[in-house]
């Protein structure tokens, strides 16, 4: 009681000082709360957007393998590479499911492709396209059209990353997309042979045997770099002959003709993405042909939290040199409160009291006036962090609403991109559903807490006691005799 006693007789006493050191650890207190709150909400959206951004793996050819022993100057050796990438190995849904039994995987998807004629339209191919063999796979120049079925909305990335957009779609297009033989169609494709939502095309395999399918939604594929240069310009777009539907009707097309074969790329979605060595092993234990390698999005996920990583980056920056810089102002003053008040600790210390006691009560002192600055700062802070922290983000809180907005667009507005998705082959088994969420941060609403509030009081009160080093120190040190002596 007496320690608090004189502490308090002596903050009154000496105002003016003691509104310094508070103002002092208000600014500290208020800065650190913004970066506390801005850090701390940072890292929980990071943490929020990584656990619902799907790790994916994906398989891929390994051109540099396959061509590493190849001479291309001898032209025997040139067409034994063409035999070989005609002849090369792939692999099929079955070998998918054995790839996915594994301890590394969660889920899959795959898009599936078929090429197949239709009689009763026409193609859309320029004089460039037709001299060119443009846009053709080796073996399939006699087919006419490319049949993509995806799995569900989660493996169309091309809308999903805007290289395509829905212009026309019939009102429960997605409810029927993902079962059945649906389709959508180019616009270029459609105005060529004036098609439209609900009209029937039936394409025919090398052998004539027709599959009817009803188009749902029309679409068209964004500007693309195709043209630039000098070379000729194409009247089309490399999609307009692309038809997109879903991976069940063009499984069952191929197990139903045996020269009607499709191509799978599939998508793994894996827990970890530190686990891709050993699944490249797995899959190659398995059965994958070694000229196949995979890889992980893991790159893309990082930098879709890269701004925000940035402003936590900056955000831990700014609350280390505002401590170091705090920390050392308020050891000065200390330091000068003591060698100013030598004299009262002379005479304290000739009338009885230990220096333990009066230890404490400095620091005592300094407590008090800490906390009433602690709290006003913080207050202060909470009322300014959400302004900042958005202030901060600004361009990023616009360019993820942007992203958002773009990705409903593409898929036909918003009130469709929710529809659909039902349960489809080889895949999702936890019931994800849908377009991966793209995070918009309306606003970061670093909002302060009580995790804020018990960091902010803990690196305040650390700031008090080393601060107060230098009263311990000097108080040890202090002789109450010589002390008395250099004041007379």
């Amino acid at each position: 009681m007496f320690i608090l006693k004189n502490a308090f007789i002596s903050i009154t006493r000496n105002k003016s000082r003691n509104i310094l050191i508070g103002v002092i650890i208000l600014v500290i207190a208020a800065a650190s709360t913004v970066t506390l709150a801005i850090k701390n909400t940072a890292t929980d959206l990071i943490d929020s957007y990584k656990d619902s951004y799907d790790k994916e793996l994906t398989i891929s050819f390994n051109r540099e393998n396959m061509m590493k022993d190849f001479d291309f100057s001898n032209q025997e050796s040139r067409e034994q590479m063409k035999e070989n990438f005609n002849n090369m190995e792939t692999y099929s849904d079955e070998d998918l499911e054995k790839y996915a039994d594994s301890d590394y995987i969660e889920d899959y998807y795959y898009t599936y492709e078929v090429s197949l004629n239709a009689e009763n339209i026409e193609k859309a191919e320029s004089e460039s396209n037709m001299e060119m063999g443009r846009g053709k796979r080796d073996g399939e120049n006699e087919l006419d059209y490319n049949l993509i079925g995806y799995s569900n909305k989660n493996s169309m990335t091309e809308f999903i990353e805007g290289k395509y957009k829905m212009t026309d779609i019939v009102d429960d297009a997605w409810d029927k997309a993902f079962d059945g033989n649906y389709i959508f169609i180019n616009n270029e494709l459609a105005f060529l042979n004036n098609l439209k939502l609900n009209d029937k095309i039936t394409f025919t395999s090398s052998d004539s045997q027709n599959y009817e399918f009803e188009i749902l939604g029309i679409f068209e594929e964004s500007e693309s770099d195709d043209n630039e240069g000098n070379g000729p310009v194409d009247m089309f777009s490399s999609s307009a002959n692309t038809i997109i539907t879903n991976t069940d009707s063009l499984t069952k097309i191929s197990e139903e003709n045996e020269n009607v074969h499709g191509r799978i790329n599939p998508t793994f979605i894996i827990k970890d993405y530190k686990d891709k060595d050993k699944i490249e092993k797995e899959f190659h234990d398995k059965g994958l042909p070694e000229n196949y390698t995979v890889e992980t999005n893991e790159e893309e996920a990082n930098s879709a939290v890269s701004s925000v990583s940035n402003v936590n980056t900056f955000a831990t920056t700014f609350l280390i040199i505002t401590l170091i810089i705090g920390s050392i102002i308020l050891f000065v003053i200390n330091m000068i409160n003591i060698r100013e008040r030598k004299y009262e600790i002379g005479v304290l210390r000739t009338i009885g009291i230990s220096k333990l006691k009066l230890t404490m009560q400095f620091i005592s002192e300094l407590l008090i006036v800490a906390l009433v600055a602690l709290v006003l700062g913080l207050g202060i802070g909470a009322v300014s962090s959400k302004g900042i922290s958005n202030s901060l983000l600004k361009n990023e809180i616009s360019s993820s609403t942007e992203e958002n907005e773009k990705i409903e667009n593409n898929f036909g507005g918003k009130e469709n991109i929710e529809k659909g998705n039902p349960d489809f082959k080889g895949g999702m088994k936890n019931g994800r559903r849908g377009v991966p969420v793209v995070q918009a941060y309306n606003s970061i609403n670093a909002v302060v807490n009580l995790k804020v509030i018990i960091e902010l009081l803990s690196i305040g009160l650390s700031i008090v006691l080393i601060s107060s080093i230098a009263s311990m120190i000097s108080i040890q040190r202090f002789s109450p005799l010589t002390i008395l002596k250099e004041r007379s």
